[in-house]
């Protein structure tokens, strides 16, 4: 019973601190590791998505990864995923905001799929 209840109050505390804090972990090639190889095109994308973060802290920080995780190969990645909804072109995993996954989900529960509502979530609200 003791095991049972740990378990339960570990599940909750780590259900809790991606709650309270808003982020969720997303794995990055470890310093030092191979980038993931990228066309001119998709590189350029997901520079370019940088600039629809919310506060300049989040824009800095995903140039940041995008020089840190990607390069320009000349070839186009298919593995990379790639989509454009409302003009708004990205590649790639998205870093929501807090509000932004409130948004994405409210846009959801009205009928859109996930991965339109993400991008325009993102780049509009």
């Amino acid at each position: 019973m003791k095991r049972i209840i740990a378990a339960a109050a570990l599940l909750m505390i780590t259900t809790f601190g991606l709650v309270a804090t808003g982020t969720t972990a997303q794995a990055q090639p470890a310093r030092g590791a191979k980038k993931t190889p990228v066309s001119e095109s998709q590189y350029q994308t997901l520079l370019n998505q940088c600039e629809y973060a919310d506060t300049e802290r989040r824009r800095a920080a995903c140039r940041a990864m995008v020089s840190e995780n990607y390069q320009v190969t000349g070839e186009e990645n298919p593995g990379l995923d790639c989509r454009e909804y409302a003009g708004v072109a990205v590649c790639g995993p998205l870093d929501l905001s807090p509000a932004e996954r409130r948004c994405v989900k409210s846009s959801v529960d009205g009928g859109l799929t996930y991965r339109r509502a993400e991008v325009e979530c993102y780049a509009f609200s």
